[in-house]
């Protein structure tokens, strides 16, 4: 399989907790992110952030408001704050989805499809836990650079996830 490179490149490092947006080979951003309190996997239901080369395949949520809450890739029509104390100590998905899809056998085959997965970048209610491992196997990013990221990349651009 040949993978043809993008004007923009994602590359995420889960050691450094890092996201960096690269356009025709510069630098243009790095944020601060979290992965997977798991290890990083690739296998459903592992709950890891998973490896490897993956491709944007839908950008979901765009007008809505920080932290409107997504279900489903729907969103509820209220922000995070809005939602039951309960409710907001889980890790809820908010204000962007950038929906991945694995580019090699080890992330889009059965049994460990990031897609399949419903692997994302998006924002979190959590904002105060990025920097570190916290999510469910998601890039979470908080709700106003996640915006940033959104507006700057298109479907098709490749994303690396590294350890």
């Amino acid at each position: 399989m040949s993978i043809t490179p993008t004007h923009r490149q994602v590359i995420v490092s889960i050691e450094r907790q890092e996201l960096a947006l690269i356009f025709d080979g510069v630098l243009q951003h790095v944020f601060s992110i979290s992965t997977s309190k798991n290890p990083p996997s690739c296998k459903a239901d592992s709950y890891g952030t998973p490896l490897g080369l993956h491709a944007l395949a839908d950008k979901i949520g765009a007008g809505e408001p920080l932290g409107m809450v997504f279900k489903g890739r729907l969103p509820t029509g209220h922000i995070f704050s809005e939602f039951p104390k309960d409710e907001q100590q889980r890790n809820l998905i908010t204000t962007r989805i950038i929906r991945l899809r694995g580019l090699e056998p080890d992330n889009s085959s059965a049994g460990c499809d990031s897609y399949a997965r419903y692997i994302y970048i998006h924002g979190t209610n959590h904002e105060d836990r990025i920097g570190e491992p916290f999510s469910g196997g998601c890039v979470e990013m908080l709700n106003t650079e996640v915006v940033e990221l959104f507006e700057a990349v298109a479907e098709g651009d490749l994303i690396w996830i590294c350890a």
